[in-house]
């Protein structure tokens, strides 16, 4: 989904939709804070079903790899680091620098924040990362908090409200887990 089409439907919701442009409004105060309360709802969403990457280092014995150094290499800034395989490390300040202690290829799955939207942000180029559920779900997180100064309108509460309650339901989850056995089980 497209910034153009979060707008939409964001607009569309709140009744804000200028004439004959639904992804655009008339009403200055609302587009000036759409870029950042985009963000913040963005963010919340990102941390509940998570953006996942898969990095991969040739790495030596005696290097270092940090945060920055897989945020590099993903393009993004890491949220967290899920699982590392490939050569032994050790962690250090708490699991944000990995000390490599063989050569080979570390093996990294981390979970990113998605890239930020501001005011200079391409409304057709910028394609959201969240997944399709969690996109159903933002229009009302955004609109609440657009609305929520609003003392003339209970909108605000009722966008809340519903946002809050499918919070509740978004399954973290891209996949069951699955066992394989081989060579048959004795019970």
């Amino acid at each position: 989904m497209t910034y153009r089409e979060m707008k939409t439907k964001v607009f569309t919701l709140i009744e804000e939709a200028k004439k004959g442009e639904s992804y655009n409004t008339s009403d200055a105060d609302i587009e000036a804070k759409m870029p950042e309360v985009t963000n913040q709802v963005m963010f919340e969403l990102a941390r509940i079903k998570k953006i996942p990457r898969y990095v991969e280092f040739n790495v030596k014995a005696g290097n270092r790899v940090t945060f920055a150094d897989i945020a590099k290499e993903c393009g993004m800034e890491v949220y967290q680091i899920d699982t590392i395989k490939g050569v032994d490390c050790e962690e250090k300040a708490l699991g944000t620098v990995f000390k490599i202690l063989e050569d080979g290829v570390l093996e990294i799955e981390c979970s990113v924040y998605p890239e930020r939207i501001t005011a200079n942000t391409s409304d057709t180029a910028y394609e959201f990362e969240l997944s399709e559920d969690v996109l159903e779900i933002m229009p009302y997180g955004i609109a609440a908090d657009l609305l929520k100064s609003d003392s003339s309108s209970a909108y605000g509460n009722i966008y809340a409200q519903r946002y809050e309650n499918m919070k509740r339901y978004i399954d973290p989850r891209y996949k069951q887990t699955t066992f394989k056995y081989r060579g048959g089980v004795a019970i």
